[in-house]
């Protein structure tokens, strides 16, 4: 049996990952989407970038506006990266031709000193 950590690091050799700075940078080509649940991201977050929980993200794609288009440029993260490699994978596999998951996650943003939004 696999634990958690072999499960995304399997994710993570599948997908394509992109720095924090690297999302910043181009924030404005990429659809942005913080997986944490709803909690984690009430306490703060990227600004502008919308919640779909990891475990809804498979049930949302064929109603969200967001998830529309399976060839967008669409960057997914987590806390710590992990979570979002899981969706990438899964969002892949669901036919998603573009999306990457953004290194070390929310803590990595916040780390860097990009902005947040905090209630």
């Amino acid at each position: 049996m696999a634990s958690a950590a072999e499960l995304v690091s399997k994710a993570k050799s599948k997908i394509r990952e992109v720095t924090p700075q690297g999302v910043a940078k181009a924030r404005d080509k990429w659809v942005i989407i913080d997986v944490r649940e709803p909690e984690e991201y009430a306490a703060g977050h990227i600004p502008e970038v919308p919640n779909i929980p990891r475990g809804l993200i498979e049930f949302k794609v064929d109603n969200h506006p967001l998830l529309s288009d399976r060839d967008m440029p669409l960057v997914l993260h987590c806390k710590g990266g992990g979570r979002s490699a899981l969706a990438a994978v899964a969002l892949q596999e669901l036919g998603f031709t573009n999306v990457v998951n953004m290194t070390g996650g929310f803590d990595a943003w916040q780390s860097t000193g990009l902005p947040v939004s905090k209630p």
